[in-house]
């Protein structure tokens, strides 16, 4: 679904991103780790289109993505909770959930029920104002919007950040069940580590804008993994 070769990312003078390949697959979760300041969301904003890459080849679904925006790239199925949430709060958890609608022709623009099955919360709140929600509340509320784009590549930014235990378990619960359908790849940025490695098929680790480890889980050591985790 997801095919990066040889990106590299310049701020000004500086180079963030040193020649990162990475494929993440349908039906799988990639989990992408390092430590903090590696470029793991810089990746990320390339990925969604929020910055544009210096070089390299970015390929969605087969498809040569060039530079294209990040409106555009919403539209192709590209799915992103940024960290930090970005939730509208003074709107309310409906509006927010309906910004997704942009991504979708007129005649899909409805709540799919599967949504507040997925965080019955939402269901419960959809009048409140986001901004009244709990970080927890908050981050099922923007992987509900990113959802609601009916996404082939989910991006999902340290989406256990600030988050309280049962809240983290049950978001593992719905990662695990979208990856369980089959129908998109998700890549996750996480630094919790055992959340991550309990969730993950793909493991790439980052240092200095590099890959340094990559491979599937079964043919990891755990310990390999944890270790690329150490500054």
């Amino acid at each position: 679904m997801l095919d990066l070769k040889d990106i590299t990312l310049h701020y000004g003078q500086s180079q963030i991103l040193h020649g990162i390949d990475l494929t993440a697959e349908k039906g799988q979760i990639t989990c992408l780790m390092g430590t903090n300041g590696v470029g793991k969301t810089s990746l990320l904003k390339v990925i969604s289109g929020t910055h544009s890459h210096s070089g390299g080849t970015y390929r969605l679904d087969g498809q040569d993505q060039g530079r294209a925006a990040a409106d555009v790239l919403a539209k192709r199925g590209v799915g992103y909770v940024p960290q930090g949430r970005d939730i509208f709060p003074l709107m309310t958890v409906r509006e927010n959930m309906e910004i997704g609608f942009a991504c979708l022709p007129k005649d899909e623009r409805k709540l799919p029920e599967e949504m507040f099955e997925l965080f019955p919360v939402l269901k419960e709140m959809q009048n409140r104002r986001s901004g009244d929600l709990s970080g927890g509340q908050q981050q099922q509320l923007a992987i509900a919007r990113a959802l609601i784009t009916k996404p082939k590549l989910l991006l999902l930014d340290e989406p256990t950040e600030g988050i309280q235990p049962n809240i983290i378990q049950q978001i593992g619960r719905v990662i695990s069940f979208l990856k369980d359908q089959g129908n998109m790849a998700i890549l996750l940025v996480e630094q919790y580590f055992e959340f991550a490695y309990g969730l993950a098929d793909e493991f790439y680790s980052m240092r200095r804008g590099e890959i340094i480890l990559q491979g599937p889980k079964s043919k990891l050591k755990k310990s390999d993994v944890l270790a690329t985790l150490s500054v």
